[in-house]
């Protein structure tokens, strides 16, 4: 039984993927240690607070579970992936309940169990990849007997679901995201260019009735085309962190000797911690850390390449664009090349959610790459 649920490998995973991933990794701990000290200890007392619980609550079950994934035998996960997207959607109902489910900044995301807290969004990136990769795998086998227009419905109705319960958390960084690896994955099985046109109307609409919901989102649109049109407020974040970044020049300031984490900056241990990074860091800290991202996504490219089995080639082109489309969405928003979005930095934000279904992505990579050859 318990052989049934272990991957056979026919070679070594891919050292360069994991490598990657372990120097992110230090690097994330070593700006989290800079960045949050200051804060650590106006709030516990204790200088490394917000690194001991991101390596306690992260990095170490993060650790564990992503070796189960890289063990996993793929062909389990494949059949059980229906199942896991199900269990993910319950708890994103259980962010509503009282006492367990938690709220903050007037959302409700969290699911907390006595001083455990985790976030079912984080989750649903990874097993709705896995769900969409096993369904569009199967209709691209079965595509002589398949109607795209059929098909085409049935991914949009799938969307919208997902789609439905992220609007209710107010998550639309993450339902961003979600929505545009899905149309990568779907784009990846010899979509006909009127359904690509279709879609991209479809997302247009979405976003035009979000906007007409809550008009405020406009804002964000609005400070990023010109940061002073609300100075103090959204407009506040992007001109500190260009501050941030500027201040760095070439070699950075030194690491712990950056200024604008001293209640500049907001959101330095999440959202702004690129900003930091780059100041203590300088350009030649950002770039090094940029092209770790740009060794992932060749890395996880070749991965899927390299997949015969079409449920394995869709997972590992999920998975990679996933971790590298929050990436971009994350830089681009704080050097000011998209709209500020509040997504964290992969592997180096603070977040044990988001860490642990990180690595739990990483493992199912490198197990994916162990056997890219086989059927």
């Amino acid at each position: 039984m318990l052989s049934n649920l272990v991957s056979k490998k026919n070679k070594d995973p891919d050292y360069f993927l994991a490598g990657t991933t372990v120097v992110l990794i230090i690097l994330g701990l070593l700006i989290l240690a800079s960045v949050s000290a200051n804060l650590s200890f106006e709030r516990s007392g204790d200088t490394y607070h917000f690194l001991t619980h991101q390596i306690l609550f992260g990095l170490i079950p993060g650790l564990i579970l992503g070796f189960l994934a890289y063990k996993i035998n793929l062909a389990v996960l494949k059949k059980w992936a229906p199942t896991l997207l199900l269990t993910t959607l319950v708890l994103m109902v259980m962010v509503f309940l009282p006492v367990i489910g938690s709220t903050s900044a007037n959302a409700a995301r969290w699911v907390g169990l006595g001083p455990i807290s985790f976030q079912p969004s984080e989750l649903l990136k990874l097993t709705f990849i896995l769900y969409l990769a096993v369904w569009l795998s199967g209709r691209e086998e079965r595509k002589k007997e398949d109607n795209p227009g059929k098909t085409l419905i049935a991914f949009a109705i799938i969307l919208f679901f997902i789609i439905s319960f992220l609007i209710l958390q107010s998550d639309l960084s993450t339902l961003g995201v979600i929505l545009a690896v899905a149309v990568i994955m779907y784009f990846a099985i010899n979509t006909p260019i009127r359904h690509i046109i279709l879609i991209f109307a479809a997302g247009a609409a979405v976003i035009f009735a979000l906007i007409k919901i809550a008009p405020y989102r406009i804002d964000r649109f609005l400070v990023f085309i010109n940061p002073d049109f609300d100075p103090m407020g959204i407009g506040y974040q992007i001109k500190q962190s260009l501050i941030a970044i500027g201040s760095g020049g070439v070699w950075g300031t030194g690491l712990g000797l950056g200024t604008q984490k001293l209640g500049f900056l907001p959101q330095t241990i999440s959202d702004s911690i690129f900003a930091v990074f780059s100041e203590e860091t300088g350009f030649a800290g950002s770039f090094f850390l940029i092209a770790l991202f740009l060794v992932f996504l060749w890395r996880g490219f070749k991965i899927a390449k390299e997949s015969q089995n079409n449920f394995l080639k869709l997972t590992a082109l999920g998975i990679t664009c996933w971790i590298i489309i929050q990436t971009f969405v994350n830089i681009g928003a704080m050097i000011r090349v998209l709209p500020l979005t509040g997504i964290p930095l992969p592997f180096v934000s603070y977040g044990g959610s988001a860490l642990i279904v990180e690595l739990i992505g990483v493992g199912l990579l490198l197990n994916i790459s162990s056997r890219a050859h086989t059927q």
